[in-house]
């Protein structure tokens, strides 16, 4: 006979004892009544910030959250659950809808914790805990130029970020001595506001917030703090924590926790044994966890007892990786060195603002936890070592990926946890690939591994990489295509959205991977302005606005210079708009001249300026050619014996905006000699006496290679050819961010191969490789003249988008060596001679 399971609460916890329930339950013993307070599916709460990119609640939607075709499962959206009569098992909603249960599921979650201080409930109060709560504080943040968020823990953070995007400047008072008390010690926390007030987030932390003030009507208009000081702001949002949802169990008289909580023992049953509590409004051996994965684990739990099995609950793992405000932020064990005797070992790089600790017993033998702050690499091998014998010296464990040495998945033993979500060891993932898992995606629809907080996957790869396993190059989760099969897909079916294209070809709503890709792709082909429509939601940072962030949040204007050459009425042009708009002017090592410090809504008017002088993007932000460098070449120089420059400027105008898997540099040199250090870039020409040594394949950066002789002594027509094919080639087949040296490196047959395929055309495309250059060539357009002639682009560059036109007060700058350079909170000034 079937019975009936009723899950009083629709957040992440409740639709995991669903979707568990409903994969285990193979014979059909059970149907399901979900009863919901939000009128919304069950949504990712820990995406919740993502909400603001957006504003599309299915964005967030968990996947078959509707259960439209489902015919077990019975759904109620907007109806909460009022009363409980254990003795009948029944519950009665807010609309008089009764339903009867064998078994009952209270996943109520928790409410917000506001302080109970003065003017707390005034208007233009919010909390932060659901999409509604976004919805009112986007409405607020219209009227707002500041806006305080009372808590800097994880949600405080989250909030303030939202602020952030919404074109408010966020306050975050912490009552704590430093953000993040609970997850972060002292050294991490600084690290962690000096990064956070770098991007625009003032901090007040050690102070409480005393009072929100009001005016006559009932509305904010500021909030005064315990050290004296006043915020004068009409939008204060609450995330100071939540507390557990247990006013419905007290009602019926079931046991709650001493600190709050639905009391359940091993097996998640309450005190009435037919009802069952999860997630966070349950008290398991006197504690409450506010985190996504002790919560699935208790679902399990449950779904596990109800088919008449004997799980109990562990010790859960509160080890947590998250990402806030673009700061990586990680704790794991015993992040605070709380045990008898522990010891820490921690690396501290204030300039790549970073703090690394790790915590191990007093004879430094066993890890006990740990933190990360700034760059979270390490946690895929550390976290699963908790508990485990320390495989190496604590300082390779502390670099990332753990430096590339012998430590690796090896050196985890097979009970070490690798998904603390889901509670899967090493040695239940070995035995899954060994039983021929030969991806991510076999593994977590195996093991489950992966499928929750997402933290583990880059662990899972590693391992399947040490098993032996032939790793898919597919881009990412939603394509199992690699870039090169996209171009191709998209070049072949003329796809112009990417919409249409994940729709077609993948699935799911896209990530921070795969939509920058996409977009590049779209604008290799020629799908238009890279902010029309959809595309500008898929650009990264600097390409949305078509310029780089600098660190105090200002931007930098970087003309076109082709080949470096420039005639005296165009510099001083640049230098008139560098003195009007107040700019740091800068000449690069690539003979650019970098105009820095512009505030976003300083930017078109710079470009109009540029513009209309006959200036143009030069691409510094974008996946691009970047310059075209060369010496005086011929024309001036004793030794030149060609003239580099006119080709310099010819290749710069030929290959403007060509958009590729990563940027491209160039460079002319006029004779041996190399002044314009051609064999350091991805396309390198040097003269002789009879034409042109063309080089391909080298680069600067972390690892910086030398350029390959790929022809000698060609004329400029074939050179030109040549490079043309050489681009168009690695714009189709490179992988995401792949340098053309590593794409040459991880060519079969290498610089052989790719010499075969574009000046013998071993393979018969070049032809077509000339045509695309050709079409990309006659194309062209500039994008700064782009967003000029549109003002629906132009909207997009304010610095507030509820004040158009208002400067960041934010951001303020110093003089140094006659030039305006930022102040950065929390970095010391350094005085020059």
């Amino acid at each position: 006979m079937t019975r009936t399971l009723v899950i009083v609460g629709n957040g992440m916890v409740g639709h995991r004892v669903v979707q568990a329930l409903r994969d285990r339950d193979v014979t059909g013993a059970w149907r399901v009544v979900i009863l919901a307070e939000e009128s919304h599916p069950a949504y990712d709460r820990v995406a919740l910030s993502s909400y603001v990119d957006s504003w599309c609640p299915e964005a967030l939607r968990l996947p078959g959250a509707e259960f439209t075709e489902d015919e077990t499962v019975e759904l109620r959206l907007g109806d909460p659950v009022t009363d409980v009569d254990p003795a009948a098992r029944t519950v009665t909603t807010s609309s008089g809808v009764v339903r009867s249960y064998d078994a009952l599921v209270l996943a109520t979650g928790s409410r917000p914790f506001v302080p109970p201080v003065p003017g707390h409930d005034l208007a233009g109060c919010h909390v932060y805990r659901t999409i509604d709560d976004l919805d009112g504080i986007r409405a607020a943040a219209r009227h707002a130029d500041d806006g305080v968020v009372v808590g800097g823990g994880l949600l405080g953070l989250e909030a303030a970020n939202a602020l952030r995007q919404l074109g408010v400047r966020p306050h975050v008072v912490e009552l704590a001595p430093r953000l993040m008390p609970l997850q972060v010690d002292e050294g991490g926390g600084a690290v962690l506001r000096g990064r956070i007030e770098r991007l625009g987030v003032t901090v007040h932390t050690g102070v409480a917030t005393q009072e929100v003030a009001g005016s006559a009507d009932g509305t904010v208009t500021g909030v005064r703090l315990s050290d004296g000081s006043r915020i004068d702001t009409p939008l204060v949002v609450f995330a100071a924590g939540v507390r557990p949802r247990d006013d419905l169990a007290r009602r019926v008289g079931l046991a709650v926790g001493e600190r709050g909580g639905v009391a359940v023992d091993a097996n998640c049953r309450t005190s009435e044994p037919s009802i069952f509590a999860v997630g966070e409004c349950a008290s398991a051996a006197g504690r409450v966890y506010g985190l996504v994965g002790p919560g699935y684990a208790m679902a399990e739990v449950v779904v596990d007892q109800l088919l008449g099995g004997a799980a109990e609950l562990g010790a859960a793992d509160t080890s947590t990786k998250l990402k806030l405000l673009g700061v990586d932020v990680a704790s794991f064990g015993d992040a605070h060195a709380q045990s008898p005797g522990a010891l820490a070992v921690v690396h501290h790089d204030p300039v790549a603002g970073t703090y690394k600790k790790l915590v191990v017993s007093d004879d430094a033998t066993t890890v006990l936890g740990g933190m990360l702050v700034g760059d979270a690499g390490a946690y895929g091998l550390l976290r699963p070592l908790v508990g485990a014998a320390l495989p190496a010296t604590p300082d390779q464990l502390l670099a990332p990926e753990g430096g590339g040495g012998p430590v690796g998945p090896a050196a985890l033993p097979d009970s070490a946890q690798v998904c603390s979500c889901h509670a899967v060891t090493k040695g239940a993932l070995n035995a899954a690939i060994d039983d021929g898992c030969a991806d991510v995606p076999a593994l977590k629809s195996c093991t489950r591994a992966g499928s929750g907080c997402g933290s583990c996957v880059p662990m899972l790869k590693r391992m399947l990489a040490a098993r032996g396993v032939e790793q898919s190059r597919a881009l990412c989760e939603h394509f199992e295509h690699t870039r090169a099969e996209l171009f191709e897909i998209v070049r072949s079916t003329g796809l112009r959205t990417f919409s249409d294209l994940i729709a077609r070809h993948g699935r799911g709503r896209g990530c921070d991977v795969c939509k920058p890709v996409a977009a590049s792709i779209l604008a290799s082909l020629g799908g238009g302005h890279v902010l029309d429509g959809e595309q500008a939601g898929l650009q990264d940072t600097n390409d949305r606005y078509l310029a780089n962030i600098q660190r105090n949040g200002t931007y930098s204007v970087v003309p076109r210079i082709p080949g470096g050459e420039i005639t005296p009425d165009r510099l001083l042009l640049i230098a008139q708009v560098a003195q009007d708009f107040g700019l740091y002017t800068k000449i690069t090592g690539a003979q650019r001249i970098d105009l820095l410090g512009a505030t976003v809504d300083q930017l078109p008017r710079i470009w109009r300026r540029l513009v209309e002088a006959g200036f143009e993007s030069g691409h510094a932000y974008g996946k691009a050619l970047r310059a075209v460098k060369s010496c005086v070449g011929s024309t001036w120089c004793r030794f030149g014996v060609q003239d580099s420059v006119s080709l310099a400027v010819d290749l710069e105008l030929r290959y403007r905006g060509l958009r590729a898997p990563h940027k491209i540099k160039a460079g002319v040199s006029g004779c041996a000699r190399e002044c314009a250090e051609a064999r350091g870039k991805d396309v390198g020409v040097i003269a002789t006496d009879s034409g042109w040594n063309l080089y391909v394949g080298g680069n600067g950066g972390f690892t910086p290679r030398h350029a390959e002789l790929l022809v000698t002594d060609v004329d400029t027509d074939t050179l030109v050819r040549l490079i043309d094919r050489f681009l168009m080639f690695y714009v189709r087949t490179a992988d995401r961010l792949q340098r053309t040296a590593a794409w040459i490196e991880a060519m079969e047959g290498g610089l052989d191969h790719l010499r075969a395929v574009i000046v013998d055309d071993s393979l018969g495309i070049c032809a077509d490789l000339e045509a695309a250059m050709a079409a990309h060539v006659t194309d062209y357009v500039d994008e700064w003249r782009g967003v000029l002639d549109d003002p629906e682009k132009l909207a997009r560059f304010s610095s507030f988008v509820n004040a158009p036109g208002t400067p960041d007060p934010s951001i303020s700058f110093r003089e140094e060596r006659g030039q305006r350079v930022p102040v950065l909170l929390g970095v010391p000034e350094v005085k020059s001679r």
